[in-house]
C-alpha cells in the first residue's frame, strides 16, 4: 500500500504537563512561558505560577519532553514531568527547611530591629559596627543565597524577575554599610544593615507564608486525588483477591464491601447499598444504588455489600476525567492575567530605571549619596511583582477548585469569564428540567386493532434511544407486547421515526412530521387538543400512511426546577424554555416552572439559531442542555452548561458541566463565576494599588527599606488569602431529600 508523502508531514499533536520548580514571580513565569513558546514545534504553552506547572501542546515530530526540559533550564529554572500521583506543589521538607530559615534569619535580625526601634524612641542603645556586620552578612550571604542564585539564572537567561530586585536592593545597603564601616569607621547605629536583613527576613517570611496559603488553593483536587484507592478486591474464578489498582481491567468483577471507596467506574450486577458521592458530584446524600445502577469510581460504599462489573477504569473514569479537566482549567489564563503578563515582562527593568532616577534625582537636589541610595533601595524592594503574578492564578485555582467540590465542572477560563456576565439562560425541557423519564398516560386508537398498533410502535421505537421511544417500548412491554423486527429504520431529529415492521411502514413522531410525509392528521385533532391542554406531549402513529392511534406521555419536571428558575430570576437572569414538543406543552410546562419565555416546536437545529439571535440583541446568552441532542445549541451560546451525567460528549462540548441533575446547579454557576471574577478584580486592585502608592513613598524617602520590604511581602500574602476566601463559598440551596 502507498502512503502519502504529504500524510507524514502531518503534525503528531501531544500534550504534556511539567512541574516548574525555581519560579519566584510573574516576570520567571513569562520567561519560562516565552521560552517554551520559542522551541520548536510547541503551539501552545501555559506557565501557571501558583500551580508551579507548565501545560504544552507540540508536535511530537519536531520536539519532545526531554527538549522542552532543556528550555526551561536554559532559562535558568528546573523542571520534571509532572506525575498522576500527586498535583504540583512544594514538597513537605522543602517547605519545613524555608521555615527554619525564616527562624533562624528573624534570630539575626532580632537585634539590629531592637537598635533600630530604640533609636526610635529615644533610648541609647547601640550595637558595635562589627557586631552589626557579623548578624546581617549570614542572613545576606547564607540565608539570602537563593535570591543570588535566582538573580544569577534570570540574568544569564536575559531576563529579570524579583530575585533580580531583591539581589540589587539588599546588596546596595548591605554594601553601603560595609563602605560606611571600613572607610568612616561610622558610629553604631547609623548603618543601613538592618535594612538589608529586614528585608531578606521579611521576604523569606512572606515567600513561606505564600508557599503555604498556595498548597491551599489546590485542597480540591488533592480532595479528589485521595479518593483513588490504591488496590481493588476482584472476583476470578469465585475467588476474591486484592489486586493494584493498575491490574484493573474492563469486564473485570469487583467486590466492594461497606465503608470502602469504589475503585472503579462500573454497573451493579448484585447487592445494593447507598454510596456517598459528595467528594465527586457535590451530592450531600447518600444515593442509593440498586443492581443496574451505575456507580463512580471514589465513591464510597456506606452499606450492603456490591458486586459491580467494570465499565471504566484508569484514566477513564469520571474521577480521572473530572480532576483532569479542573487542573487544564486552572493552568489556563483569563484575558485579564494575558495583559498582566505583557505588564510583568517589563515591569522589572522599569523599576531598576526607576530607581536610578530616584538616586539621580536626590543627587541633583544636593541630599547625600547615602540617603539617595537608600531611596533607590526602598524603590527596588517594594517594587516586585509577585502580587501581580499571584493576583488572577491564585483566584481562579481556588475558585475552579471550589466550583468542582459543589459538583460544578468548569472547563475553561473562558466559560468562566463568560459566565458572570449571563443576562439570558436558555433551558432544554426533557432530561433538563424534567426527569427524563417520560412515561405514557393514554393510548387513543383512531383506527384498526390497540394491541397491533402498540406493537408496530413499541418495534419501530425500539430501535430509537429518545426518551418518549424508550417509554412507549416500555409502555408496550408492561403489557406483554414483544418488539418485532424492524427494517429500514430512520431516526428524523426533532421530529420522529419511520421503518418496516413486517410488510407495513409505520411511521411514528409528532403532528407536523406526520403532515410532512403526507399523512393527514385530521382524525387525530381531538385527541391531540385534549392532550396538549393537560400538558401532555402527543405522538401519533400510522401505518401505512393511515393514523392509527394517539400515544400521551408525561415527562414530571423535576423537584427543583421550579427553584431553579426563581434562584435565577433573582440575579437579574431571564430563563428561556425551547423545546420540541408543542408550543401549547411548553408554554404550560413554562408556566409551571415560572418561565414566561417558553417556545414550543424548536428542533435541535433551530436551538442554535435561536441562541444566535439572542446573542444579535446585545445578550449574553447560557444554554443548559444533556450534551448531547443538544450539542449544536451548547456550542453557540456564549457558555454551554450540560446537565448531569458527566458524558464524554457533555465535558467536550460544555464549558461547564453539572456534575447531578440539579439544575439549581446553573444558579450556582453564576454565583462561584462571579464570586471568582470578583476577587480577580479585588486582587488586582490591591496589586496595583500596593504599587502605585509605594513607588512614589520610597521614592521620596517617606518608606525605608525595612518597611518597603514589609509591604512588598504584605502584597504577595494578601492576595493569596483574599483569594483562599473563595474556600468558604458554599451552594446557598437546601439540598433536596433523596427519594
Amino acid at each position: 500500500m502507498n502512503i502519502d508523502p504529504r500524510l507524514t508531514d502531518l503534525p503528531v499533536r501531544a500534550h504534556a504537563a511539567l512541574v516548574v520548580t525555581g519560579m519566584t514571580c510573574a516576570a520567571c513565569a513569562t520567561r519560562i512561558e516565552s521560552a517554551l513558546s520559542h522551541v520548536d514545534g510547541v503551539a501552545d504553552a501555559k506557565v501557571n505560577l501558583v500551580l508551579e506547572r507548565a501545560d504544552l501542546d507540540f508536535d511530537q515530530r519536531r520536539t519532545s519532553i526531554a527538549a522542552l526540559i532543556a528550555a526551561v533550564r536554559e532559562a535558568g529554572y528546573d523542571a520534571a514531568p509532572l506525575t498522576e500521583s500527586s498535583p504540583p506543589e512544594s514538597s513537605i521538607p522543602e517547605s519545613s527547611r524555608d521555615g527554619w530559615h525564616v527562624v533562624v534569619a528573624a534570630l539575626l535580625t532580632a537585634p539590629l530591629v531592637l537598635q533600630m526601634a530604640a533609636h526610635t524612641f529615644g533610648f541609647d542603645f547601640h550595637l558595635s559596627p562589627w557586631l552589626e556586620l557579623a548578624l546581617a552578612a549570614p542572613v545576606q550571604f547564607i540565608l539570602g543565597a537563593r535570591f543570588y542564585m535566582g538573580a544569577y539564572r534570570a540574568l544569564r537567561a536575559g531576563s529579570s524577575n524579583m530575585d533580580v530586585l531583591v539581589a540589587l536592593g539588599t546588596t546596595t545597603a548591605f554594601a553601603l554599610s560595609l563602605f560606611l564601616v571600613l572607610t568612616q569607621g561610622a558610629a553604631a547605629g547609623q548603618l543601613y544593615f538592618e535594612g538589608s536583613a529586614v528585608i531578606i527576613t521579611l521576604v523569606l517570611l512572606g515567600k513561606w507564608l505564600e508557599a503555604r496559603a498556595k498548597r491551599s488553593t489546590t485542597d480540591a483536587i488533592r480532595a479528589l486525588m485521595a479518593l483513588r484507592p490504591q488496590t481493588a478486591r476482584v472476583l476470578r474464578n469465585g475467588i476474591e483477591s486484592e489486586i493494584p489498582i493498575a491490574a484493573v481491567a474492563l469486564g473485570d468483577v469487583i467486590v466492594v464491601r461497606p465503608g470502602e471507596t469504589i475503585p472503579v467506574d462500573g454497573t451493579i450486577i448484585d447487592g445494593a447499598g447507598d454510596c456517598d458521592e459528595s467528594l465527586i458530584t457535590g451530592e450531600s446524600m447518600p444515593v442509593a444504588r440498586t443492581p443496574g445502577d451505575l456507580v463512580i469510581g471514589g465513591a464510597i460504599n456506606l452499606t450492603g455489600r456490591l458486586v459491580i462489573t467494570a465499565r471504566a477504569v484508569g484514566q477513564s473514569t469520571m474521577l480521572s476525567k473530572i480532576i483532569a479537566l479542573v487542573q487544564s482549567a486552572q493552568t489556563g489564563k483569563a484575558p485579564v492575567q494575558r495583559l498582566v503578563d505583557r505588564i510583568s515582562a517589563v515591569f522589572v527593568p522599569v523599576v531598576i530605571v526607576l530607581a536610578a532616577l530616584t538616586i539621580a534625582a536626590w543627587l541633583v537636589l544636593g541630599q547625600p549619596l547615602e540617603q539617595a541610595i537608600i531611596a533607590g533601595v526602598s524603590v527596588l524592594v517594594i517594587a516586585c511583582p509577585c502580587a501581580l503574578g499571584l493576583a488572577t492564578p491564585a483566584a481562579l485555582v481556588t475558585g475552579l477548585g471550589a466550583a468542582a467540590r459543589a459538583g460544578i465542572l468548569i472547563k475553561d477560563i473562558e466559560a468562566l469569564e463568560r459566565a458572570h456576565a449571563v443576562t439570558r439562560i436558555v433551558f432544554d425541557k426533557t432530561g433538563t428540567l424534567t426527569e427524563g423519564r417520560p412515561r405514557v398516560t393514554a393510548m387513543t386508537v383512531l383506527s384498526g386493532d390497540r394491541a397491533d398498533a402498540l406493537a408496530a410502535a413499541a418495534s419501530v421505537q425500539s430501535a430509537s434511544e429518545h426518551p418518549l421511544a424508550k417509554a412507549m417500548v416500555a409502555y408496550a412491554t408492561a403489557e406483554g407486547i414483544k418488539p418485532q423486527p424492524v427494517m429500514q429504520f430512520v431516526s428524523h431529529a426533532g421530529g420522529g421515526v419511520t421503518g418496516r415492521v413486517g410488510d407495513r411502514k409505520v411511521t411514528v413522531g409528532n403532528a407536523d412530521f406526520l403532515k410532512r410525509n403526507g399523512i393527514d392528521t385530521t382524525p387525530a385533532h381531538h385527541a391531540l387538543t385534549e392532550l396538549e391542554s393537560r400538558g401532555e406531549t402527543p405522538v401519533l402513529v400510522a401505518l401505512n400512511g393511515t393514523v392509527s392511534a394517539v400515544f400521551g406521555l408525561a415527562d414530571a419536571p423535576r423537584a427543583q426546577s421550579a427553584a431553579a428558575i426563581t434562584a435565577l430570576n433573582e440575579r437579574g437572569i431571564a430563563s428561556i424554555l425551547l423545546s420540541g414538543d408543542t408550543p401549547r406543552v411548553a408554554s404550560i410546562m413554562g408556566r409551571r416552572l415560572g418561565i414566561d419565555d417558553a417556545r414550543g416546536g424548536i428542533k435541535p437545529e433551530d436551538k442554535a439559531r435561536e441562541i444566535a439571535a439572542l446573542r444579535s440583541q446585545g445578550q449574553v446568552v447560557a444554554m443548559v442542555g444533556d450534551g448531547i441532542n443538544d450539542a449544536p445549541a451548547l456550542a453557540a451560546a456564549d457558555v454551554g452548561i450540560a446537565m448531569g451525567g458527566g458524558t464524554d460528549v457533555a465535558m467536550q462540548t460544555a464549558g461547564i458541566t453539572l456534575l447531578r441533575p440539579d439544575p439549581r446547579l446553573v444558579a450556582a454557576a453564576m454565583d462561584i463565576s462571579r464570586a471568582t471574577w470578583r476577587k480577580i478584580r479585588e486582587n488586582l486592585f490591591w496589586a496595583f494599588i500596593y504599587n502605585l502608592v509605594g513607588l512614589p513613598l520610597a521614592a521620596l524617602g517617606i518608606l525605608t527599606p525595612a518597611l518597603a520590604g514589609a509591604a512588598m511581602a504584605a502584597s504577595s500574602l494578601s492576595v493569596v488569602i483574599n483569594a483562599l476566601a473563595l474556600k468558604r463559598w458554599r451552594l446557598r440551596f437546601i439540598e433536596a431529600p433523596q427519594a
